[in-house]
């Protein structure tokens, strides 16, 4: 079981083999801080949506339905899908998804095991900036026994929220400017600190930090307390002897990277953008943004 404090594991039903989702694009109320939420576009309640976790050689059918008031889509990024299970409607033969109506992706898992994201391909400049997107997990079914004692997710996003001043964070509903690329506020898993959910780890456990980024900035993720081991990014894992020790790694738009270290200096630690912008919700002086704790308990 992948554990994603805040996000919700994508419940699946199964017959004849095949394992059945549902995903439902519609505007949602996201809550970055409490009593302050924005208007933006997520799956199943939230942004980002809800975690896709699958095995190597499932067959799969995730059917998407289309609550907001224009069309969308949904790619599998990172996946090798057929052609028209891409979601790319303006450059492949993949269809739109209509508001009011549903599409069915259907493919089977050939992909090893590893981190990917699926997000909107349609009208990308708005739908991606309003918070379409989240996590899938081709998931290993023999390493919880044997590996990884935590295993986390962490989705990177910003978002321009109209309506304050620079320094400013009042309670209300917001609403985005997602043409915007002056950013304000950052998230992790759609919740800027100190509003995030601390990454729970015990000594000598054997932790896993899986990291997506599907927006716009490149995000430096800073470790404190301790080095990790960079073992995987855009869900191919890499060989032993290419595996490379950090505590910054650079965080693209589009990538994912695996990140694993082995508990040893109990404390809270903190586990962050270092772009000082990044870490400040709104510009505030106050530790913020894209920031969250590694907590031994």
């Amino acid at each position: 079981m992948v554990i994603t404090p805040d996000l919700p594991r994508l419940p699946f039903s199964e017959r004849n083999g095949v394992k059945f989702f549902e995903l439902i694009a519609e505007p949602v109320k996201q809550e970055l801080l409490p009593g302050f939420f924005i208007n933006a576009f997520g799956y199943n309640g939230s942004s980002p949506g809800p975690t896709i976790i699958v095995y190597p050689g499932d067959y799969v059918q995730i059917r998407v339905h289309n609550k907001l008031s224009e069309p969308t889509s949904v790619h599998w990024h990172g996946l090798d899908v057929p052609n028209v299970m891409d979601g790319v409607p303006e450059a492949e033969p993949s269809p739109k998804i209509q508001p009011g109506s549903y599409f069915d992706y259907h493919f089977k898992i050939v992909n090893p095991p590893g981190t990917h994201m699926y997000h909107t391909h349609f009208h990308s400049v708005k739908q991606e900036m309003m918070g379409l997107g989240g996590a899938f997990i081709i998931a290993d079914p023999n390493e919880y026994r044997t590996k990884i004692h935590r295993d986390y997710f962490i989705m990177l996003q910003e978002f321009k929220v109209k309506g304050l001043e620079k320094g400013e964070v009042r309670e209300g509903v917001y609403e985005l400017d997602p043409y915007s690329d002056n950013f304000n506020f950052f998230t992790m898993n759609g919740r800027c600190f100190p509003h995030t959910t601390p990454l729970e780890v015990r000594y000598g456990e054997l932790v896993r930090i899986r990291i997506g980024n599907l927006m716009m900035n490149a995000h430096p993720i800073h470790m404190h307390g301790q080095q990790f081991v960079v073992t995987s990014t855009d869900g191919n894992s890499l060989a032993p002897q290419k595996r490379y020790l950090k505590n910054t790694i650079l965080v693209g738009s589009g990538e994912t990277y695996d990140v694993e270290f082995i508990a040893h200096n109990p404390g809270t630690w903190i586990f962050h953008c270092h772009i000082p912008h990044h870490m400040a919700n709104n510009f505030t002086e106050k530790l913020g943004g894209m920031t969250t704790t590694i907590r031994y308990v």
